[in-house]
């Protein structure tokens, strides 16, 4: 049954979950309730190669402007370069499209993966929702953002008419004490979560990470569990955005309105401590928090110190092994990159367990940040030269393989390890290959045996 948004109550609001406070605030209410259904204005609204198909339904509607250029940002992410005639098509129809619309935010090939580009770029910012047409939008949740993914049509009906339905989610919260042990990553957290609670466990929910390990997690750890929970049915992810993301915010929106001109700057063309630190204080102020009674579906607790590397296997990210359950399986492939762990700090524990070593023979290694920046920070730090002198590949910033577009497509039979968020049949490209989900460090370990390997079986007692 739909319910509709009820304004003027005279009844006081219920204690309100993140996802309530979000999606009230988006629709202009003062309070919503779950199951209830909102007409829901995002602040950004998101696509990437597959915006020509977007355009193609939005004409389809009738229309000749877009009713929101403002909020809309576009990547070319996910076949770049482009592999065929058929993916340069829609790149140039893309390009057409956004010099015709005015579209200020479009991003081209090399920039990186939509969810990377747009943290850097400071464009979501706390408390905001974003609507994208890419499954992994509950990244954004990383700042504190109410990030969904929603289908083609509907990203035409927002460029239409600028506001979309929305069914406000139940609220599940996830709890971590403690930090994670050495060796433990926020990927393997992830994992054991979908393993425990199943590849459905956050159907349509709203997750809420919360306790002290999340909040000991840097930055481009915090990314990882909200995006991983696509892969857990969720429809949108949230951690608390605290100093740390606010000072990453902060710093970039002050950078980016420099560029813009008309800011005052220091003589070495940077932002002003003051006007970051006026920044900052705008994003707190914007923030959003659950209230401390808000009801919850379920909560799940985790101590960091029972958790372990884990490694997802075919054909499933809920069908969990240990590593050393999986450990000695022969790979052909090994891949480093995606929205999920493509960024520096992988990188850099890539690095770290195959520097001065080389790639098995008879096993490929490609590495492919996820975005320029991350390439830049890599190259300038010394990480791509070891990772190339060890026999790896390193690809254009983007999506790479993890689609089956190209970029390391493997061979039916052969066996991947990667660092991605999806392992069913075929959606590296080839059906009748397996790929296995891990950590970066088990990647690369995987990738210098030759066969799945954790970082200890490498560096022994270095």
């Amino acid at each position: 049954m739909t319910t509709y948004a009820i304004r003027n109550t005279q009844y006081a609001p219920s204690p309100q979950t993140f996802a309530q406070k979000a999606l009230a605030r988006a629709a202009g209410l003062s309070s919503v309730e779950v199951g209830q259904v909102v007409d829901a204005r995002p602040d950004v609204v998101l696509s990437h190669d597959n915006t020509a198909d977007i355009r193609r339904t939005w004409l389809e509607f009738g229309q000749v402007r877009v009713t929101i250029p403002e909020k809309l940002a576009i990547t070319l992410d996910h076949a770049v370069p482009a592999p065929t005639t058929k993916h340069a098509q829609n790149h140039a129809e893309i390009r057409a499209f956004v010099a015709e619309q005015g579209i200020r935010n479009a991003f081209e090939v090399g920039r990186g993966i939509c969810h990377q580009v747009l943290s850097e770029e400071a464009l979501v910012l706390p408390g905001q929702l974003i609507l994208g047409a890419d499954s992994h939008t509950p990244h954004f949740g990383w700042m504190g953002a109410f990030g969904a993914g929603i289908g083609r049509t509907e990203v035409a009906t927002l460029w239409a008419t600028g506001e979309l339905w929305l069914r406000v989610p139940e609220s599940m919260r996830i709890v971590l004490d403690g930090p994670l042990p050495p060796g433990v990553t926020a990927k393997d957290f992830a994992l054991r979560i979908i393993g425990d609670l199943g590849a459905d466990g956050g159907l349509y929910a709203s997750v809420e990470f919360s306790g002290s390990g999340i909040e000991a997690l840097s930055l481009e750890s915090r990314m990882v569990l909200p995006n991983m929970m696509a892969e857990f049915g969720a429809k949108t992810a949230y951690i608390a955005p605290d100093e740390k993301a606010f000072a990453y915010l902060a710093e970039r929106l002050a950078r980016r309105q420099t560029a813009d001109g008309g800011r005052r700057t220091t003589n070495d063309g940077q932002p002003t401590t003051d006007e970051i630190a006026t920044r900052n204080s705008q994003l707190a102020a914007n923030a959003l928090y659950p209230d401390a009674d808000a009801a919850y579906i379920s909560e799940h607790r985790y101590a960091a110190a029972d958790l372990e590397p884990y490694v997802a296997c075919p054909h499933s990210v809920d069908k969990l092994a240990t590593l050393s359950q999986v450990a000695g399986i022969r790979v052909q492939q090994a891949f480093l990159g995606t929205c999920t762990n493509g960024r520096l700090e992988d990188i850099a524990a890539a690095v770290e367990v195959i520097r001065g070593k080389r790639v098995a023979p008879g096993t490929r290694f490609l590495v492919i940040p996820a975005s320029r920046e991350i390439l830049q920070d890599a190259l300038r730090l010394g990480y791509i030269e070891a990772l190339v002198d060890a026999g790896a590949h390193i690809g254009t910033p983007g999506c790479g393989p993890c689609m089956g577009n190209h970029m390391g497509v493997p061979a039916p039979e052969e066996v991947t390890i990667s660092s991605a968020n999806r392992n069913f049949q075929g959606r590296m490209g080839t059906k009748n290959a397996e790929i296995y989900l891990a950590s970066p460090a088990v990647v690369a370990a995987s990738a210098v045996r030759g066969m799945i390997a954790g970082p200890s079986d490498v560096l022994g007692n270095e």
